[in-house]
């Protein structure tokens, strides 16, 4: 990975954060993309303390002139964007008749149409170039359903669907897709007070643990390509 541009949106959270970490260590230019700035100035301090390459860039998901401004920044600064990190989005676990429907659009803004500007405008410099991987997290989730999970596991269901059909537009176009279903992670997504779920943090999955696979998929050699992963701590095995 050594010089390597990867973007990593959804930089404050748990996943992005440790997978920041890998790849920073294995050489690669590590921009992380946050709707708060603040939150990923510390991680990207840390890593260019301790010898790495990081930046920062605030973006909002749902916004395509800010998604623009954040890809063309990255290009125009750091080169060809050669990894695409998708570690962004919102969850709401709740019965159907409690949703507010203002939450429930949240939840599709962000997680269905922030992903499909993200993907749409960073697959532009791909397709340009002929090269790029893009890592996706439908989640367990997106694969499976559970309990009040309906409108969150919508959401991850349209990511999957999003993400395989482009794995057809672009299969003779050099840029590849990895769907990661992952289990539960020990991340602030359950501090979520949308999310009504009693969880063991410490049965679950570490975010280093994720950032492990997350690198795999991105730096498979050559034309190989990690298609799709389930990876979920034993406590959580279903699909």
């Amino acid at each position: 990975m050594e010089d390597k541009v990867v973007l990593i949106v959804g930089g404050s959270g748990g996943i992005g954060q440790a997978s920041a970490d890998l790849f920073a260590k294995a050489g690669a230019k590590v921009v992380l993309a946050a709707r708060d700035k603040s939150k990923i100035e510390a991680k990207a301090k840390e890593i260019n303390d301790n010898g790495g390459e990081a930046f920062v860039i605030e973006v909002d998901v749902t916004d395509l002139g800010s998604v623009s401004s954040m890809a063309r920044e990255v290009d125009e600064n750091l080169g060809k964007i050669d990894v695409l990190v998708n570690a962004f989005g919102t969850g709401l676990i709740q019965p159907l008749l409690d949703i507010k429907p203002d939450d429930a659009k949240e939840v599709f803004d962000v997680n269905i149409y922030g992903t499909f500007l993200v993907t749409q405008t960073v697959a532009r410099f791909m397709a340009t170039e002929k090269e790029g991987r893009v890592i996706m997290f439908p989640g367990i989730l997106g694969k499976a359903v559970m309990k009040n999970t309906s409108v969150y596991s919508a959401s991850k269901y349209a990511v999957t669907g999003f993400t395989k059909a482009l794995v057809e537009e672009f299969r003779r176009g050099d840029v590849k897709f990895s769907l990661l279903y992952l289990g539960g992670v020990a991340t602030d997504f359950w501090e979520n007070p949308k999310v009504e779920m009693r969880v063991q943090k410490d049965k679950m999955l570490t975010p280093e643990e994720v950032a492990k696979a997350v690198y795999y998929a991105a730096s498979q050699p050559g034309q190989s390509v990690l298609n799709e992963i389930v990876l979920q701590p034993e406590s959580h095995q279903m699909v």
